[in-house]
């Protein structure tokens, strides 16, 4: 792959890790106002995944997005 293409597949992990982001924040939040039902411990496990999955996913779109510049 050449430069351009690493670049623009970087620029869409990064985009994927800020969806992520949000999702995994709102089912974090969701997780946290209902404490006293169900969903707790339904919602809880998938906000947690979400966030280990954003983490993962925002580093490896740093890692793509700065070989594209400096990896030779």
């Amino acid at each position: 792959m050449n430069k351009k293409q690493v670049l623009i597949q970087a620029i869409k992990t990064l985009g994927f890790g800020l969806v992520l982001l949000v999702i995994s924040t709102y089912l974090l939040n969701f997780a946290f106002i209902n404490k006293n039902v169900l969903p707790l411990y339904l919602i809880l496990p998938l906000g947690i995944i979400g966030v280990v999955a954003t983490i993962y996913t925002l580093f490896r779109g740093i890692r793509k997005f700065v070989s594209a510049f400096f990896d030779q």
